[in-house]
C-alpha cells in the first residue's frame, strides 16, 4: 500500500505520515521546501517524541520525499498508483494541491481501486474544499469519470505538535494525545485499515466538537495569556485569572455543542478537562505567540470564536465568554506575523461597525453585531 501525504512539516511528519506508516503504507511526502524535502532524501529515518502519559519514540522508515514543485512529473508517477492521498497543508493551500491530483486521476487506470482522498486541516469539511478545486479545474464532462476514480472522505484531527526546537532536525515532538476521525459513508464497506483513525457515520459533530473546544481554547489561552504577559501556553494556564477566562468561553461553546449534537453535558464536560489537561502539559514547549499568529483568520465567520458566538446569539444564549476572547484576539500584537500587523491596521483605520462587518462576516442586524461593535470600540480605545 502507498499513500502520498502533502505537507512534510511537522504536522506531516509528527501526525498523519507517522499513522500512514504505522498502518503498513509506504509513505511518500511531497512538499514545495527544497530544504525539507531535500533532508528527508538524504535520510532513511526520523523519529517522533512524544510527551505525556504513556509517552514513547516512534521511529519513521521506508518513506520517500518528492518536491512537488520542481518534481512534478515524479510526483505524478507516484499518484497514479497511490492508494491514498492525504494533506496537511493549510485549507488555503489546498488549491495549489488539486492540479496534481487532477491530473493523477486523469492518468489512472481505469481498473485501479479509487484513490482515497483526505485533506486533514484544521478546517471543517476541508477535502470537500478540496474536491471544489478539483472540480474546478476539471471540465463538466469529465468531472463523473474523475469522481468515480476516487474517494473523497472528510476528516477531523487533533494533534499538538508544538514548535520545534531549532536543532531537532527531522525529529518531531509531539503530545501522545491524537484523533483522527474519518467519515465511514464514502466507503460504503470498503473503509481504509489506518488503526490509528476511527471512522465515525456522522463526522460533523467531531468537527466541530474539536473546532469549538480545542482550537477555541487554544486561541483563547494564547489570546488572554499574551495580555497577561505569558510566553507559554503551559504558564497561561497556570494563571487563575487566565484559566478561568478560558474556561468561560469553553463553557459557552460546550453549551453550544450539547444543544447541537448527541453528547450529554457530562460527555463534554469531560471532554474540556481533557483538552484543559493537555494545554497544561509543560512538556510541551509552546508558546502564546505560535499559537495566536493569524488571529485575522481566527476571527473569521465559521471559525473558533465567531462561529459558535453567531450560532449562539441566534439562540439567546450567553456569548460574554466568547466576546472577551475576541477583545484578547484584538490585543494581540506580533510585529513577527504578518496578519497581526494587518490587524492592528484595520483596527486604527475602520470605524467599529465597518470592521465588524469587513474582519468577522457578521452582518448589519445580527444579535452578534452589538457586542462585537462594543468589543471592538473598547480595543479601538485601548480599554
Amino acid at each position: 500500500m502507498k499513500a502520498v501525504h502533502f505537507g512534510a512539516g511537522n504536522i506531516g511528519r509528527g501526525f498523519v505520515g507517522l499513522l500512514l506508516h504505522e498502518a503498513g503504507y509506504e509513505v511518500v511526502f511531497a512538499d514545495v521546501n527544497a530544504e525539507l524535502i531535500d533532508a528527508l532524501a538524504a535520510s532513511d529515518r526520523y523519529t517522533v517524541h512524544e510527551v505525556g502519559v504513556g509517552a514513547r519514540d516512534r521511529v519513521v522508515t521506508g518513506y520517500r520525499a518528492i518536491n512537488s514543485q520542481a518534481d512534478a512529473a515524479v510526483l505524478l508517477d507516484e499518484l497514479r498508483t497511490a492508494d491514498v492521498a492525504t494533506t496537511a497543508v493549510g485549507p488555503t493551500i489546498l488549491r495549489f494541491i488539486a492540479p496534481h491530483l487532477v491530473m493523477a486521476l486523469r492518468e489512472r487506470p481505469a481498473d485501479a481501486p479509487p484513490l482515497v482522498i483526505m485533506a486533514c486541516e484544521n478546517a471543517i469539511n476541508a477535502t470537500n474544499l478540496l474536491r471544489d478545486e478539483i472540480i474546478a479545474l476539471s471540465s463538466p464532462e469529465e468531472w463523473p469519470e474523475l469522481e468515480a476514480r476516487a474517494v473523497f472522505a472528510n476528516t477531523a484531527v487533533d494533534r499538538i505538535v508544538p514548535g520545534q526546537a531549532a536543532d531537532a532536525g527531522l525529529d518531531v515532538t509531539v503530545e501522545t494525545f491524537f484523533e483522527w476521525a474519518i467519515e465511514r459513508p464514502p466507503f460504503g464497506d470498503e473503509a481504509p485499515d489506518i488503526p490509528g483513525a476511527h471512522f465515525v457515520d456522522d463526522l460533523a459533530p467531531y468537527i466541530e466538537r474539536k473546532l469549538f473546544t480545542v482550537n477555541t481554547g487554544h486561541a483563547a489561552t494564547a489570546y488572554f495569556g499574551a495580555a497577561a504577559g505569558h510566553s507559554r501556553i503551559s504558564d497561561a494556564l497556570a494563571d487563575p485569572a487566565v484559566a478561568e477566562a478560558v474556561e468561560r468561553a469553553l463553557e459557552e461553546t460546550s453549551a453550544l455543542i450539547v444543544a447541537k449534537h448527541d453528547f450529554t453535558a457530562e460527555e463534554q464536560g469531560a471532554y474540556r478537562a481533557t483538552i484543559l489537561e493537555r494545554f497544561r502539559n509543560p512538556e510541551l514547549p509552546d508558546t502564546v505567540e505560535r499559537v495566536g499568529r493569524q488571529p485575522l483568520r481566527k476571527l473569521g465567520r465559521h471559525e473558533r470564536f465567531i462561529g459558535p458566538a453567531a450560532e449562539l446569539a441566534e439562540l439567546g444564549r450567553p456569548v460574554r465568554g466568547l466576546l472577551a476572547a475576541v477583545g484578547a484576539a484584538l490585543r494581540f500584537d506580533v510585529a513577527a506575523d504578518p496578519e497581526s500587523v494587518e490587524l492592528h491596521a484595520l483596527l486604527a483605520s475602520r470605524e467599529p461597525e465597518v470592521f465588524v462587518h469587513d474582519v468577522t462576516g457578521i452582518e448589519p442586524g445580527h444579535p452578534l453585531e452589538p457586542g462585537l461593535v462594543e468589543v471592538v470600540e473598547a480595543a479601538q480605545r485601548g480599554a
